[in-house]
């Protein structure tokens, strides 16, 4: 999937860990991880904006595209 997360840079430089982030943003553990694994369809804005808030941080230090090479073949 060329949109990576960077949950998991992000929570590194703030040495915070998942489940902080996830009491702080209001969503459970388990939510947490399908987002930073990739495997989410969507997210909220709000929920994009409680992360940045908890994490001091813009949209697009989580946000990445990454041209996928294959499928332009």
């Amino acid at each position: 999937m060329p949109i990576v997360i960077n949950i998991d840079v992000m929570l590194a430089r703030r040495k915070m860990s998942s489940g902080e982030l996830a009491e702080k943003v209001g969503i459970t553990p388990a939510n947490l991880s399908i987002l930073k694994c990739g495997k989410a369809k969507a997210i909220r804005i709000s929920t994009m904006e409680a992360i940045c808030r908890a994490l001091d941080c813009q949209p697009g230090d989580i946000l990445e595209y990454r041209r996928d090479e294959a499928a332009d073949g």
